[in-house]
């Protein structure tokens, strides 16, 4: 494509649009990917602001015949969303709920609206979306059109296609168009006329007519379909006097025309819901508990193998969900129910356990029945992909023929054809998805660097084609065409209405410019690979351990695109794209960067552009957790800050902070003093100039004694506790506890005897590392790990635990340092990690007399630290404070937006206080005047004070107060 001709059209489309028009290097690298194994260089990308910005990019995109193509949340599977053409990202700005009507039950929205969000709009009438794919955190509705989405409960409620009422489209000439169902006359009187929707509106009902007998007996006889273009429906449009261009739009993957919005039907949300967990021995027996379930009318027939099983154990943030599985077995079944009453419900699976015995399929069941319990299993099934592609490696689950779709008594014939196709290729295989409908995901693990594996994915692929035409299926049921299975097309519909589906393309897109390449006239599926045999990366010396994932380049390339960190409004993952979202300041944005400078695929970005993108990173850890493939970009960008200012130099602020340990304790002798100057105009100044320090943030202040000097007049004394029938435990006092709230560390002291421990002070201890790791002083950081480790080692290995009370640094010694230090000293001493809540929540957990409170008249609100919702979860702070007699609620927010030092400076202040504002701050808003503010994290306290008219606590002071 013509670089001079994407420059001015660039030009132009900034002259005039207020669309965000980015057609830089690091723009394409961005948007040069999707969920799918593909990556093409885009010509740039198109933000519209407006919906005459998304007319107008399209309008002058079709003068300089310059292909465009729609993009929602990029969480296509097959490459639907790349491609050499300008990106219109709908996402960012076109996210607007236009509409809804409980009494038609239909809700008209923006492309760019997510289905959750839309859901949560319908929610107030007590009606939802049916289809619900499982994506529909990060997935926008244009996509969810453009990809004709279903998801587990399509049994009940078809996919888009059956749900869509009308659409405003732009059509490939700029024109736009508003389509709906229309009878004989109205379509006669919309064929009048010289426009390009006049010519759709003759031309193709013509095409469709002409092939009328071929779409009866060769079209897929399955409904489960999202290959190729909607023929059926439209013949059917026009046989029932309702034909709808709508019905063909979805489904199309952008190559007809653009939405500017959608309508769509809505259900009644069922009254009672519950679901039976069906064990199985093997893949086969479930497919036949498949079928036998289907006899019973449930709502959904959901499968999950043994392999997302084993990686669901294996995943922090996950394994926590596995209550529902009994042993190890190959397969579970989830078959859910619907019901007016949870009596019906309950009768309804008695009816199937019943079935499943008489028969001999099963006999081991698990119910699920209340709404926690039934989240846990939909939790797991939904993170299916994402932990299959978490597997570490070169051999990765990838989709390409994952999807094909056959009639449900069909498939246990077809499982057992494709798995002896994937037995005779020496292939491992994981299986999960919906059963219900005949559409399983097959996902083969290939290794896309070998050539020879890349040819035994088309000889896959091509055996699963040819088994989706011998038992009467589609070969995509779902996830669509794209990239991965457009080759097919000639081959599933036959050559009459392949031409066909070529005529509808060509009669709606002319010049060829819309989202080219995919349904019709594709490349080869194993053309245009993010990796491929001559893929190849440069190394950079690394100070972390990187074993676990075969390499840092390896650590990169764990994320493979799904873009879980674009979700918003929930979770932590990721505070920066939840503020702005913007792709560039996601998860799967870093890593895209990253994995392009590593590779020069497509092109290096700069050094100073990795660095802009890291730069954002809060460090907060929620990835590694929160996204089900485990990238911990937190410990990517240290790692890869490390190499950066080994090779650029270190600013001084980065020292500064990274050193705040020492610099604490030279100042700690005259703290009245330094307290004095920092709050000084003139410092103030001095710190905003050399430092980078907002003027507007309020420093830590030192405490006269520091915990530490009192720890010793307090041993000098000989004070020891009455009883220490418990044992001993080791307090690690870190920084902020030592020089600058010391009555935390006090307060501690009291809770851990007055329960009967012996407390042990680690007073040669260092920093932990953690302001060290976050500046990339990772030389220095690994020599601190190293010290705690020695001097904590004789402990742990006596099994006495390491209590933190700052999450962010009692987390660090148990993540980072095996990590960091090498031996298995430093895994026993992470293994006795613990904070001070998990702690003592454990201890009242076990003997709940083990202290006494009594507690104020007052709720307790806590916001949990974001290292500490990552790691370990909020539960232990919430079941401590209830178990200790108080009203306890859970602040709904992701980070507070300090993170460190991140907040502190200036070109982050205002992204600190947009992060704050996301959930955080209006929580604090709306919770009553007398609550008590729980923060756990030195950080999140400063956060709020900064910010809010509250202050926040730490637990421990809250405990101590209360104590008895």
């Amino acid at each position: 494509m013509d670089r001079e001709r994407a420059q001015a059209l660039a030009a132009e489309l900034a002259r005039h649009t207020t669309a965000e028009v980015r057609f830089d290097d690091v723009s394409r690298i961005l948007y040069s990917t999707d969920a799918s194994i593909y990556q093409i260089e885009p010509l740039g990308v198109v933000i519209p602001r407006t919906e005459e910005d998304l007319i107008a990019t399209v309008e002058l995109a079709a003068r300089f015949r310059i292909p465009v193509l729609p993009r929602g949340g990029g969480s296509s599977l097959a490459g639907q969303a790349v491609g050499e053409a300008v990106i219109i990202d709908t996402s960012k700005y076109l996210n607007a709920i236009l509409d809804v009507d409980p009494e038609a039950r239909t809700i008209t929205v923006q492309p760019g609206v997510l289905l959750d969000h839309m859901n949560r709009a319908a929610t107030q009438y007590n009606l939802m979306y049916g289809p619900d794919p499982a994506s529909g955190e990060r997935a926008t509705l244009g996509g969810v059109a453009g990809n004709n989405a279903t998801g587990a409960h399509s049994i009940l409620y078809g996919m888009t296609v059956d749900n869509i009422v009308h659409m405003d489209v732009v059509l490939s000439d700029g024109s736009t168009a508003h389509f709906d169902a229309v009878d004989g006359k109205t379509l006669a009187a919309r064929a009048r006329g010289t426009s390009l929707e006049s010519l759709l509106y003759r031309e193709i009902p013509r095409i469709v007519t002409e092939v009328a007998e071929d779409i009866r007996t060769r079209f897929p006889k399955h409904w489960r379909r999202a290959s190729g273009y909607n023929l059926n429906y439209l013949l059917r449009g026009l046989e029932e006097d309702r034909f709808n261009l709508a019905q063909l739009i979805v489904g199309s993957e952008g190559t007809l025309a653009v939405i500017r919005s959608l309508t769509l039907a809505l259900v009644e949300q069922p009254k009672h819901k519950g679901l039976c967990v069906v064990h199985c021995d093997d893949i086969i027996q479930a497919m036949h508990v498949a079928v036998a379930a289907l006899e019973h009318h449930p709502s959904a027939v959901e499968l999950m193998d043994q392999m997302l099983i084993r990686l669901t154990r294996e995943t922090p943030g996950y394994s926590q969900y596995l209550s529902f599985v009994r042993g190890d077995p190959e397969a579970l079944m989830v078959v859910e129910f619907y019901g007016d009453s949870e009596a019906e419900v309950i009768a309804k699976i008695q009816a199937l356990e019943d079935h499943l015995r008489r028969r001999a399929l099963a006999d081991t069941f698990v119910r699920a029945l209340t709404p926690e319990q039934q989240a846990q299993v939909w939790g797991v099934r939904k993170m299916g992909l994402g932990l299959l592609m978490s597997i570490r490696g070169d051999h990765k689950p990838i989709a390409f023929m994952e999807d094909v779709a056959v009639p449900p008594e069909k498939l246990p014939d077809y499982i057992r054809d494709i798995l002896d196709v994937l037995n005779r290729t020496h292939t491992r295989v994981a299986m999960y998805a919906h059963a219900s409908a005949g559409c399983l995901h097959v996902r083969p693990l290939i290794n896309l660097k070998d050539a020879q594996e890349v040819q035994k994915m088309e000889e896959i692929a091509s055996a699963a084609a040819d088994l989706a035409l011998k038992y009467g299926g589609a070969m995509s049921g779902e996830h669509g065409d794209g990239l991965a299975r457009s080759q097919f097309n000639e081959r599933i519909f036959g050559p009459v209405l392949y031409q066909a589906l070529r005529r509808v393309k060509g009669v709606f897109d002319p010049h060829n410019i819309m989202n080219p390449g995919k349904i019709v006239d594709a490349p080869s599926m194993t053309e245009n690979l993010r990796y491929g045999p001559d893929y190849s990366v440069r190394l950079i010396p690394t100070r972390y351990n990187w074993d676990d994932f075969l390499g840092f380049d390896r650590a990169v390339e764990q994320c493979n695109g799904a873009g879980v960190c674009r979700k918003v409004d929930v979770g932590t993952m990721c505070p920066t794209f939840q503020a702005t979202r913007d792709e560039h300041d996601s998860t799967r944005g870093r890593a895209n960067l990253l994995r392009a400078w590593l590779s020069g695929k497509p092109f290096s970005p700069t050094d100073e552009d990795v660095y802009d993108a890291l730069d954002l990173c809060l460090g907060c850890k929620a990835c590694k957790s929160e996204c089900p493939s485990a990238v911990d970009m937190t410990k990517i960008k240290t790692e890869w800050l490390a190499w950066y200012y080994e090779t650029h130099g270190l600013p001084l602020r980065n020292w500064v902070f990274g050193h705040i340990h020492h610099l604490n304790a030279v100042m700690a002798p005259f703290a009245p003093l330094a307290n004095a100057v920092m709050r000084s105009r003139v410092f103030k100044w001095f710190a905003s100039r050399f430092l980078g320090i907002h003027p507007s943030r309020s420093l830590p202040e030192l405490a006269e004694e520091t915990f530490i000097s009192w720890w010793h007049k307090r041993q000098r004394r000989r004070e020891k506790p009455t009883s220490a029938s418990r044992g001993p435990v080791i307090l690690f006092p870190d920084t902020f506890l030592t020089y600058n709230d010391p009555q935390l560390g006090k307060d501690t002291v009291r809770l851990l005897e007055a329960a009967g421990y012996e407390v042990i002070v680690a007073e040669e201890r260092v920093c932990c590392g953690r302001p060290l790791l976050s500046k990339g002083l990772l030389k220095e950081a690994k020599k601190n790990a190293e010290h705690n480790v020695r001097l904590l080692a004789p402990y742990a290995r006596q099994g006495i635990p390491i209590i933190g009370v700052e999450p962010s640094c009692i987390l660090t010694m148990k993540d980072e340092y095996p990590d960091l230090v090498e031996g298995e000293d430093a895994r026993i001493v992470a293994q006795q990690c613990i904070t001070i809540d998990e702690f003592l929540a454990d201890l009242l957990a076990r003997e709940p007399d083990a202290l006494h409170f009594r507690p104020p008249d007052r709720p307790v609100y806590v916001h949990g630290h974001c290292h500490q919702k990552a790691l370990v979860g909020t539960r232990p702070t919430l079941d401590l404070l209830r178990t200790a007699g108080f009203e306890v609620y859970e602040i709904d927010a992701g980070c507070c937006g300090m993170a460190g030092s991140f907040g502190y400076e200036k070109e982050h202040f205002d992204l600190s206080l947009k992060i704050a504002e996301d959930r955080l701050l209006p929580a604090l808003r709306e919770a009553p005047e007398d609550a008590i503010v729980v923060a756990d994290g030195t950080s999140c306290r400063h956060q709020i004070h900064d910010l809010s008219e509250r202050e926040g606590v730490h637990v421990v002071q809250v405990l101590a107060e209360a104590l008895v």
